[in-house]
């Protein structure tokens, strides 16, 4: 049935790409470990996706330690997994209606910072409805991570999700704000908590590798021209260096960037350098509460 504004075919499309985001979700995480390879993980998952007839929403995030966002391997990376706090984060759309989560896999041996997060989570997803503001929810995951003895990352938020575009509002903070605006029916969000033992900040790194179409720019150079070409795949949705053709893009990409045309996006590092960990769920609000997409993947699921 319908939900507030979205249509049948719109609501089938959020839940259907959930359903193949927790199944890969759930295959990756189970290669998660020391000795394996970021990329082998990326690219089963990545692979996987395209593989059910779906699309790549936005690159396979896989954020270490410190870092909480934006992370995915470079091309022939061949870093593997140690005794790290790793933060996977997936996004899948079906006819551009997009999920969104992520999961944390610990083998520093703080579990308590990976529990807060997830937690946190549950409580958010408890408090959704119609009507309630997202500085509620905000307040929600901030009282379970403290609770915890940690700090959320103020500077990051979860956000609303709408076709062809993983990042919309409403920012869904991960602290109380007083006279936010509230959620209404037929909103489809991510909320992603972010727990820390840091001062709870964000920053950005020197590295990057995911990338996205902001402009139709022209451009002269003529391997600029055919990386232009070949953005038109990703339905003008964050991408991946690496899946360009050639490893000569680098050069291209850089050309783009300095014409507007391409927008980078760095690492996020948490200030201190401390751990991060996190947990994300796409929901979609209903009359009497919300939708799991994504449900599944988390132990409270």
């Amino acid at each position: 049935m319908s939900i507030g504004p979205l249509d049948d075919d719109a609501v089938d499309s959020y839940r259907e790409a959930g359903e193949i985001l927790v199944e890969t979700m759930t295959e990756a995480r189970a290669m998660i470990e020391p000795g394996v390879t970021q990329l082998e993980v990326a690219e089963y998952a990545e692979d996987a996706i395209r593989e059910s007839g779906a699309g790549l929403a936005f690159p396979v995030n896989i954020s270490i330690d410190e870092e909480a966002s934006h992370a995915t391997p470079a091309r022939d990376d061949d870093t593997e997994f140690g005794d790290e706090m790793i933060c996977l984060d997936i996004g899948v759309h079906v006819d551009g209606y997009i999920a969104d989560a992520a999961v944390t896999v610990d083998y520093t041996g703080n579990t308590e910072l990976a529990e807060a997060s997830e937690q946190a989570l549950e409580a958010a997803v408890d408090a959704v409805g119609p009507g309630v503001e997202v500085g509620t929810i905000g307040g929600e995951i901030e009282a379970v991570i403290d609770g915890y003895g940690y700090t959320p990352i103020l500077n990051l938020t979860g956000h609303g999700v709408e076709r062809y575009d993983a990042h919309t509002g409403p920012n869904i903070p991960n602290r109380a704000v007083d006279r936010s605006v509230e959620l209404e029916v037929g909103q489809a969000i991510a909320i992603e908590p972010f727990a820390t033992d840091g001062r709870g900040k964000v920053g950005e790194g020197g590295t990057e590798e995911i990338y996205e179409q902001v402009s139709d720019g022209n451009v002269r150079d003529r391997r600029a021209r055919q990386v232009l070409d070949e953005l038109e795949a990703f339905d003008d949705l964050p991408f991946a260096g690496r899946w360009l053709d050639s490893s000569r893009s680098e050069m291209a990409l850089r050309r783009l960037k300095m014409a507007d045309v391409v927008k980078g996006y760095p690492v996020l590092k948490e200030a201190d350098g401390q751990l991060v960990s996190q947990a994300e769920h796409t929901l979609i609000v209903t009359e009497d509460g919300c939708e799991v997409t994504t449900s599944g993947i988390h132990g409270f699921d």
